[in-house]
């Protein structure tokens, strides 16, 4: 159960800069000069950080970027205290917050700006994920690591392989090398595959994901693992705003007129595990082939049209969640209207 919103009444603003080993904490109290600590990033530096906040016995709003495993550990002990509210930020909000503010890049004027945007800026808490999504996501990026770790050493073999210059111990090394990797990988697939099966939402989820065009089984687990950590309360544009695959308009007056971009202001993780299903999708939908086909006539770029159907599949995803309904494209463009599908797109 989520911690009922305390941020009206919050007096005490907190920033913290997290590293790996070092916690930066600024706080500003009302009527007080800026205060600065410096804490361990372990479970005694935890401990120690709420103490020193609870002394003040205020009813505290800390802000964090998110930095992986180094910010969710102190983001879920905080989490767990009463008076305390904390939001995990996107770092690129933060970096555009903070070129209004700070001239130098230190963690202590880092912590400055959170606390900053803790006492400014209209807070949004964070919801901590289950226990099973947190487990699911860490499996699923170390998959995303070992991949990608695995196309370099096959790419290295290749070269190696067609190369007079090479010897051969380093071409068996590298042989060996991916037969590990692969191990590794379908290692940790069975483990996210029992750890799905033990979840009936994850389970009905992952059903639905392998029911939809252009996504398999790796696919499937990629984007679950994303997905499960999102708060139940968000809609899908905040979900394609997480994502990153929101467009970016750049326009001044009558001189600036660049092309728009995605913002890729948000999860890179999701962004990378919707791209294959997309390039599959294309091939295999023939909804989402129109849509692909109609922006291609429309002269947009085949990526520009590809991250289109990208998003395109991500509010499909939303909706069979939501809906907990099998996949029906259809529903995604009524009526084939594809036209109108690409003009309220682009806009």
């Amino acid at each position: 159960m989520n911690k009922p919103s305390i941020a009206p009444e919050a007096t005490l603003f907190c920033g913290i800069d997290v590293s790996a080993e070092t916690l930066a904490v600024a706080v500003i109290e009302q009527d007080q000069p800026l205060q600065q600590r410096e804490f361990a990033n372990l479970a005694s530096g935890h401990k120690a950080l709420v103490s020193w906040l609870r002394k003040r016995k205020s009813v505290s709003r800390v802000s964090m970027e998110a930095t992986g495993i180094y910010s969710l550990d102190v983001a879920l002990a905080l989490d767990a205290v009463e008076g305390i509210e904390v939001a995990v930020l996107n770092p690129k909000l933060v970096n555009r917050f903070a070129q209004t503010l700070r001239r130098s890049k230190t963690d202590a004027a880092d912590a400055a700006v959170l606390a900053e945007y803790s006492r400014r800026m209209p807070f949004q808490p964070w919801q901590r994920p289950s226990v099973k999504a947190l487990q699911l996501r860490a499996i699923s990026r170390q998959i995303e690591s070992l991949t990608v770790h695995h196309t370099r050493e096959l790419n290295r073999l290749h070269a190696s392989a067609g190369s007079k210059a090479t010897p051969r111990c380093i071409v068996q090394d590298l042989e060996r090398s991916l037969v590990e990797l692969k191990r590794r990988i379908e290692k940790l697939r069975r483990a996210a595959y029992t750890l799905i099966q033990a979840d009936a939402t994850m389970c009905l989820r992952f059903e639905l994901l392998i029911g939809m065009p252009g996504i398999g089984q790796i696919s499937a687990l990629q984007l679950l693992g994303e997905l499960m950590t999102l708060p139940p309360g968000m809609n899908v544009r905040q979900w394609v705003a997480h994502s990153g695959l929101d467009p970016a308009h750049r326009t001044s007056g009558t001189s600036v007129h660049q092309p728009s971009r995605i913002s890729r202001a948000g999860n890179r993780h999701l962004r990378r595990a919707l791209y294959m299903p997309a390039l599959a999708a294309v091939r295999r939908d023939p909804h989402l082939k129109a849509f692909y086909e109609a922006l291609i006539e429309r002269h947009k770029a085949k990526m520009q049209a590809l991250v289109a159907v990208a998003r395109k599949l991500l509010h499909a995803i939303y909706g069979i969640f939501k809906g907990q309904t099998p996949y029906d494209g259809s529903k995604l463009f009524p009526g084939l209207e594809i036209a109108c599908a690409v003009q309220s797109t682009s806009r």
